[in-house]
Parts: C-alpha cells; structure tokens; sequence
C-alpha cells in the first residue's frame, strides 16, 4: 500500500477495522471509525452504510469539555463553582485581635500568644488538588464544627464548594464582600510551604497578620510546624492559648505585656471551655517571621502599586485605598526578584542602600529576600542561611557577571532601591513577589523596599507587622530541624550510614 492515501483504501477495510473494534464498544473508538467526515473514491456498500448508521446511533459519543478532569477523585479538585450561593464572610464578626507577651525565658527571643476573648473565625487555606489534603480539612473542620461550635469556618472561593458537598454544616466564602483582615482571628494552612505563603500573600496589602497554625503536608514543610496527626493537640494549645490570667511558667514570675494592653476583663467568655485549659505553662509559642514591604515608581515617580497587586482592585472596595489614596505597600515573607525572564539578554540593575548608590549590576537578576527566604531562592542563588530571628535583609544577584558580586547581609531598616537601567534598552523585567509574578518593570522603574515595622504604634495600639507561626514549644527550634532534616546541611558524601563503622 505504498503511496496510497488513506481516502483510496477499498471499503472492505473500512468494514474489517470495524468489526475488529466491534467488542470494546469504547465511545472514542466509534466517534473516530463512524464520523461521516471522509469520502471514499468509491461509493461504500449498503451494508457499510447500514453498519455505520447503527453504529452511530447505538454508540454516540459524550462530548466532554476539555476542561473536564479524567482523574477519577476529579471531584476532590475545585470545582468551576465561585461559591456565591455560600454564607459571606461579611456577616461574620470583626476579628478578635491577639496579645504577645514577651517570653521570660533567657536567650528566647519567642512570644506567648494571649486571647483577649476566644476567637470564631478560622480562615482554611490548603494545597490545592489533592485528594488527601481535602480528606484531612474534611476531618479537621468536622472536628472543630463538635468540639468548638462556636468557630465559623471560612474557605477560600474556589475551594469553599468542594468543601461543603462533604459537609452537612454550613461554612462560609471568604469573597470581596468584606476585607479579610478585618474577620479572620487564626489561620490554619494543609500544605507544604507554598501553601503557606500563599496564605501570607491574602494579607500582603496588610500591616497586621492572624496567627498561622500550618500543618505540613506539602513537598517539602520548610515553614510546616506540625503534622496532621496532632491536630487536636495543636489546635486545643492554640485555642486556649490566654485562659489562664498569666501565659508564662508557673515557676516564673509574670510576663511582661508587649503591648501595654489591660488584663482580659470577661472572663465569662471561657466558661463554655472550661476544662479544656491546658495550664498556663502551655501557652502557644509564636516565631515571628518579618517580612520586606515593596513600593514600585514609575519612571515620572507616581506609586503603581495598584497596577501590581492582583487583590488591590476588591480590597479597595472594604475601604483600604481609594484612587486618590496612595496604594498601601505591598509586602513579601520570602523574597522580591527581578528576573530577565525570557530575553536572551542580562539584566542590568542599578542599586542604592540608603540613597547612596551602591553597584550596578549585570545578571540573571537580583533578589532582595528576608531571613525566612534564605533558605529559598536566595539560597539557591548562593546566598548565605539566616536564622528567621535575625532582623536583617538580603541582597542576592542572580548568576552575575561579576564573581566578586557576593550576597550582602543589611540590617532591616536599610532602605534598599533597584532602578531598572536604560541599558536595557527599553525591554521589560519580570517583578516576582514571594516566587508569583506581578508585572513588568521597564526601565526607569525604581522598586523600593524596606523591613516592615515590628511592634506597637502608639498607646493603645494593635500589635502590628509580622507574620506570627504557631509553633510547638520553647525548647523546639524548627528551624534547626529543618536545617538538618530537609536541607541536609553538612552532610557527608558517603555511602554508610554514620556510626556504622564504629559497630564493626
């Protein structure tokens, strides 16, 4: 059959392909073997066409969108459902604002988190597209729905209707109806460490950050403070965490208040809880991780920050900037990169600290990142691991030209400023915040960044700045364990295990 198009071959072929695939009866193979979309350069037989009819007719295919998943737990996935048939998250009650109290311990640089009044609503972020994360929300928010009633449960949109097919009580949507900073009391994140960033970043336009209770089941749990396992001990720690009149150790004297706020005057508000205290010695540690605030100037001056962030547009709508407003800043746990993306070319960045100008560099790019980001991008990029405690920001060039360009470790407040050079020859580089991408900065385009501020205001004020983790105690150091555990830091290159050679 050599040089014979397919449209030549007689129709006794035509018959027999058919009648080989005759009993699989699979809908794909008869919509390919039955469309009447080809002619034949001679006319087919009557009992062909009487085969191709029935044929069609019996086994005619399901049209399925190309959207549709062919998983078979497709279900588990969110669904195409925006979740407005759902409670609001807007007839909820305002947020109940934390205390941090200083740590008694020496050398603890931890904080004891303190309830005013027990919290009530709990905003749900998980790992999207596993079966197994959603079972374990399931069964965590049927957990708390018997043994905490009064929590209202809150889901992001595109999981919220997932969700609540599983469950017979109602949870609510966190959507643009109301700002979120102004409801959630705690979050709790099912994932891995993207999870959890990408928790942070639903408050990136805010200086105030719930407390982050993340259970690890992600790829790698860098920021994974505990695993699902002990759910009910570590949501109980944190839950009651301020029951008790002081949070520190009982052989301790009292803590003193970071925030100069009054003793919790309704004590009332616990008796529905009583017998669930853990004891004042089981206060809830908190390892507050700083982030970098981010403002970006176009060539004439003017703040664009409205242009980059993918939320500003419905949280102006909860009253947080208005168009005459200056945008808030925008703000990063891990890193800020500026990468030259798909041009084969460097970028080419000017940098100052403090408005003096320091280099000009030719690279990949450049990250500006905190101490939680230098186990991340920075890391990769061959900058140095800084413990999350230390109030400091890095600088990182990105494959440089220069190999006497090495990272450099400032304190917080240095205010840092990468201009985009005209030597880029009005192309544009890729802007990233916490690894998303926001937009394209063209040259003249100065992104300024500084450490957030930590600490209370003014009298009277909230605890502001931050973003405050759960964590399992005060003699745990998670970051230490997952230096060792997950980086692997200074392990040997040999094939036997340690100590094996001494057993011999």
């Amino acid at each position: 059959m050599a040089g014979r198009s397919l449209l030549a071959l007689p129709t006794q072929f035509f018959a027999a392909l058919i009648a080989t695939f005759r009993p699989y009866k699979r809908p794909w193979i008869q919509s390919v073997l039955v469309a009447p979309r080809f002619s034949l350069t001679s006319s087919p037989s009557p009992g062909l066409v009487r085969e191709i009819s029935r044929r069609q007719w019996r086994w005619r295919p399901r049209h399925r969108s190309l959207l549709e998943p062919v998983r078979s737990h497709s279900t588990l996935a969110p669904t195409s459902k925006t979740g407005d048939d759902l409670p609001s998250l807007a007839s909820l009650p305002s947020r109940v604002v934390p205390r941090y109290l200083q740590s008694t311990r020496p050398g603890s640089s931890l904080l004891s988190l303190r309830w005013p009044r027990p919290p009530h609503n709990l905003l749900i972020v998980l790992k999207l597209y596993s079966p197994d994360v959603i079972e374990s929300v399931v069964k965590f928010a049927k957990y708390i729905h018997r043994d905490y009633p009064r929590v209202s449960i809150v889901l992001e949109p595109r999981v919220a209707p997932t969700v609540q097919e599983r469950l017979k009580f109602p949870i609510y949507v966190a959507d643009n109806r109301s700002n979120i900073a102004e409801k959630i009391d705690v979050v709790a994140t099912f994932g891995g460490d993207g999870t959890v960033l990408r928790a942070a970043s639903l408050f990136k336009l805010h200086g105030s950050v719930p407390p982050i209770l993340s259970f690890s089941m992600g790829t790698l749990g860098f920021l994974g403070e505990w695993d699902f396992e002990e759910y009910k001990k570590a949501w109980r720690e944190m839950y009651m965490s301020g029951s008790q009149v002081t949070a520190g150790d009982d052989a301790s004297p009292p803590p003193q208040l970071v925030l100069g706020a009054p003793m919790d005057a309704s004590p009332e508000e616990w008796e529905h809880l009583r017998g669930r205290s853990l004891g004042a010695s089981r206060a809830s540690k908190i390892l507050l991780r700083h982030r970098i605030k981010v403002d970006v100037f176009d060539r004439a001056g003017g703040n664009i920050n409205h242009e980059l962030s993918d939320s500003l547009a419905s949280q102006a709508q909860s009253g947080i900037a208005s168009k005459s407003e200056t945008p808030p800043s925008l703000r990063a746990v891990n890193e800020i990169s500026i990468h030259r993306g798909s041009h084969p070319h460097l970028a080419i960045i000017d940098i100052y600290q403090n408005g003096h100008f320091l280099t000009e560099t030719t690279a990949d790019g450049i990250l500006v990142s905190t101490p939680t980001g230098s186990t991340a991008y920075s890391l990769s990029a061959g900058g140095p691991i800084v413990h999350p405690l230390v109030k400091s920001l890095l600088i990182t060039p990105i494959s440089p030209c220069s190999l006497s360009f090495r990272s450099l470790v400032l304190p917080l407040d240095t205010k840092v400023c990468l201009r985009m050079s005209n030597k880029n020859r009005m192309r544009e580089l890729d802007l990233s915040i916490d690894g998303k991408r926001c937009a394209g900065v063209s040259p003249g385009t100065e992104i300024r960044i500084e450490g957030e501020f930590v600490g209370k205001a003014g009298p009277g004020e909230e605890w502001h700045g931050g973003v405050p983790c759960v964590i399992r105690a005060e003699d745990d150091d998670p970051w230490l364990g997952g230096l060792n555990g997950l980086l692997k830091f200074n392990s040997p290159f040999r094939r036997d295990p340690p100590g094996e050679d001494l057993a011999d």
